[in-house]
């Protein structure tokens, strides 16, 4: 029973699910293609696949490039002579192999993800590849050492322009760095330059204020003297006080009665 419903499920799939197959010739050290096409107007953008071997159930065997319909998915690309030059927004996504060699030859599945159950189209494609001559051999040779050299100096140019890059933006940190300490260390001199000044006033505030306290000092215990000389020039006791002319002050300051006593002050 159980092999019966396996056997059921096998024939549904391989009915269900659509596949072709197809033959290219190529010839060692040019570019060839093989096609994969689906409708895009029906489907929209789809993702697609290409691996080495007849696509499985699912995904394709040795993936080495992808696409979601409307771009090649980068990370999925294994070599940079694997390439989907065909219009992918007509629904066109054949792989293009860049100066082909023997190795390349063999069979490759093309895997188009239709939206439902089992509605996949599957392709696949028997590449043979002829042996090249002599002078074709040089010039592959040559075009693998150009790519090796072209691929060599991208890499050399890139990593020139992010050290420049990363030189720059350190450069800049770094001016940031020089003016904001700048800054910082004009901003303190003005403060202590600040401080000192309001210092030093109020020093000499304080020492202006020490000198013409005792010179005021001075002045009040002078007509203080002055107030008790006028006050104590009288005839009766001191807590009569009256003042006189300067005449009459001389009179009292010596006058002899009849008791005979000197009065001074």
């Amino acid at each position: 029973m159980v092999r019966r419903v396996t056997l059921m499920l096998q024939l549904l799939l391989l009915t269900v699910s659509s596949s072709s197959s197809r033959k290219v010739d190529g010839r060692a050290g040019e570019d060839v293609t093989l096609p994969c096409k689906y409708d895009f107007n029906s489907n929209g953008a789809t993702s697609v696949c290409w691996g080495r071997g007849s696509p499985p159930l699912t995904g394709c065997n040795q993936q080495i490039i992808a696409t979601d319909g409307r771009e090649v998915i980068e990370s999925s690309r294994v070599s940079s002579r694997y390439q989907l030059l065909g219009r992918l927004q007509d629904g066109d996504v054949s792989l293009t192999i860049l100066n082909a060699t023997e190795e390349d030859a063999g069979r490759y599945g093309c895997r188009v993800e239709i939206q439902g159950l089992f509605n996949d189209e599957k392709y696949d494609v028997d590449l043979t590849i002829e042996k090249a001559s002599q002078s074709t051999e040089s010039t592959i040779l040559n075009r693998e050492t150009t790519h090796i050299y072209t691929e060599k100096m991208t890499r050399h140019v890139t990593t020139v322009t992010e050290s420049l890059a990363t030189r720059s933006s350190n450069s800049i940190n770094t001016q940031k760095v020089q003016t904001t300490t700048g800054v910082t260390v004009s901003l303190v001199c003005v403060v202590l330059l600040l401080t000192a000044l309001v210092t030093a006033g109020a020093v000499i505030k304080t020492r202006w204020n020490q000198l013409k306290i005792p010179q005021q000092q001075q002045q009040q215990q002078q007509q203080q003297q002055q107030q008790q000389i006028f006050s104590l020039v009288q005839y009766g006791s001191p807590t009569t006080l009256q003042h006189h002319s300067p005449r009459s002050a001389v009179e009292n300051v010596y006058q002899i009665d009849n008791d005979d006593y000197e009065f001074c002050s």
